[in-house]
């Protein structure tokens, strides 16, 4: 591992999570969308049928024990 991705893992292990912080964040990123007009999506149900076919093969995978 080189040494600047060492400082940056030390640097990320020292920070503490500000849940609210990303609340936020989260938040302002939704408001902008919608000034966006990216949400909401004009079909809801738009791409669905991929999602389905994506979760049908996934989940015809057999597991390994």
């Amino acid at each position: 591992m080189r040494t600047t991705q060492k400082f940056e893992l030390e640097i990320i292990r020292s920070e503490k999570v500000d849940i609210l912080e990303n609340f936020r964040l989260v938040e302002a990123m939704y408001n902008e969308a919608i000034l966006l007009g990216v949400l909401p999506p004009k079909n809801v149900l738009s791409g669905l049928e991929i999602d389905l076919k994506i979760a049908r093969v996934v989940n015809s995978v057999p597991k390994s024990s």
